[in-house]
């Protein structure tokens, strides 16, 4: 094979890396800036934080910035915030998947992250404006958010050789959970040095100047890349030549009705419902129930995420090792790695429920069990591209879309759960979480697929006899 280093493929993997740190980023930034934009008066569970944990934060109280804007908003409407992102999102997953297969993915994936910079740039004018126009700006940052995951997975479509997928894939999508690892402690500390407007204002310009270098540096096929080696471009396309489909329709029908899509459909939905639970609320968790401040408390939310980080990159290199060195089958590695990718999670998520006020082991078994969660990357996450490369765009935009419903009623349910914020409660909360992620497991695991479907070379067959 052509070498990694330098390649064309690699640097479209670390530039889409990039474009993943800033999307995570420009997402997650909102739930720490909340904290505050909201007047210390109005949340309602102050009086039951008490009788929980005791107090442990030794941090002396370093006088901070308050120059920001403070808003009075209850806790519904809050919530009603932090969820109007996945509005947007859940829109254009389809329609991203089906318009990168007809445009191609550089300019989507471009033009979604431009576009959700540009509405972060908003934020804090739409928040002095009034609450409808915050929810707006982030639902409209939803949309343009929800075209990026399709339209990468279309491009890797050309760009992966079959036996480098995991490895290309897990760098890129990583991103995601680097700028989770990086934007959760970063928007702690310009929050309490400077003014929550500047968490939206440093990731909103770095979001627009990444886009100037993607549309210079990437083309959407190993065709039609500037500097591309002869050799490495040979490489890719050899590789690919009996996976692609030449027909124009996709087939809608037999796509629909492909039982190893619904398994990865089931096996997405599944995952996010701890992944998005997690995501929105364990700052609340570690507040609320184990009593950090807000600056332990970002670098603490944080950590999970890193370790994730490190799990995909690893998970990535082992699975196409064991796929192109010890012949194991795709399918294999596949399930494999999404039972590990979702029952560790399940099971260290209950016992994290259970360790009451011992904040350490909360904080050990939670990390874990996001950590663990990595392997789904080379797991049920990249199974469209095995089985239907050129539709992968479309059917990334199918699981995805029913991935999202999770984001828009994991955390509703868990706080209508966690009223009181007794440990009782947020055991509830990881129990349900635990119990989806273990169905999806035995889903996917069930009726899972390696191999290309039929329906998706059909064309290809017509022009080879």
């Amino acid at each position: 094979s052509v070498p990694a280093c330098c390649s064309a493929r690699y640097n479209l993997a670390l530039l889409a890396c990039f474009g993943f740190f800033l999307l995570y980023a420009l997402r997650v930034n909102l739930s720490v800036a909340l904290v505050d934009m909201v007047e210390p008066n109005t949340s309602s569970a102050k009086n039951v934080t008490s009788n929980v944990c005791p107090e442990h934060s030794s941090t002396i109280n370093v006088p901070r910035n308050t120059t920001g804007e403070k808003y009075s908003w209850d806790a519904e409407t809050q919530g009603w915030i932090l969820g109007s992102f996945f509005y947007g999102y859940i829109i254009t997953q389809i329609p991203g998947g089906y318009l990168a297969s007809r445009i191609g993915g550089k300019l989507l994936l471009g033009f979604g992250i431009f576009g959700t910079s540009v509405f972060t740039l908003l934020t804090p004018l739409a928040a002095n404006l009034g609450v409808g126009y915050l929810i707006a700006v982030r639902a409209l940052e939803g949309l343009g958010e929800g075209v990026t995951f399709p339209a990468m997975h279309s491009m890797w479509s050309s760009w992966a050789p079959p036996l480098e997928r995991s490895k290309l894939l897990s760098i890129s999508y990583a991103g995601a959970q680097l700028g989770t690892v990086v934007s959760l402690p970063l928007s702690g500390l310009i929050c309490y040095y400077m003014n929550w407007v500047y968490v939206f204002y440093i990731f909103g310009a770095l979001g627009v100047s990444w886009w100037f270098f993607w549309m210079l540096l990437v083309s959407d096929t190993p065709e039609t890349h500037r500097s591309i080696s002869h050799a490495e471009r040979e490489y890719i396309l050899s590789s690919l030549k009996d996976q692609l489909s030449t027909q124009k329709s996709v087939p809608w029908r037999p796509m629909l009705g492909s039982l190893p899509l619904w398994a990865i459909v089931v096996a997405h939905f599944s995952y996010n419902w701890t992944f998005y639970t997690l995501l929105t609320l364990l700052p609340t968790y570690m507040k609320e129930i184990l009593r950090f401040d807000a600056q332990e408390n970002g670098f603490l939310s944080a950590l999970p995420y890193f370790g994730c980080w490190l799990c995909i990159i690893l998970s990535g290199q082992i699975a196409d090792y064991l796929r192109e060195k010890q012949n194991f089958s795709t399918v294999c590695v596949r399930k494999c790695f999404t039972l590990i990718g979702m029952i560790g999670p399940a099971l260290f998520l209950v016992a994290a429920g259970f360790i009451g006020c011992n904040y350490a082991l909360a904080v050990a078994f939670v990390t874990i069990s996001t950590t663990l969660g990595g392997f789904c990357t080379s797991g049920y996450s990249i199974n469209h591209l095995d089985i239907a490369p050129s539709y992968a765009g479309i059917l990334l935009g199918i699981t995805n879309s029913f991935a999202t419903i999770p984001g828009m009623v994991g955390p509703v349910i868990a706080k209508s759960l966690t009223h009181n914020n007794t440990v009782e409660e947020w055991q509830m909360v990881f129990y349900i979480a635990a119990s989806i992620n273990l169905f999806g497991a035995i889903f996917f695991a069930l009726f899972a697929s390696g191999e290309v479907q039929d329906w998706a070379v059909s064309g290809y067959h017509l022009h080879r006899n």
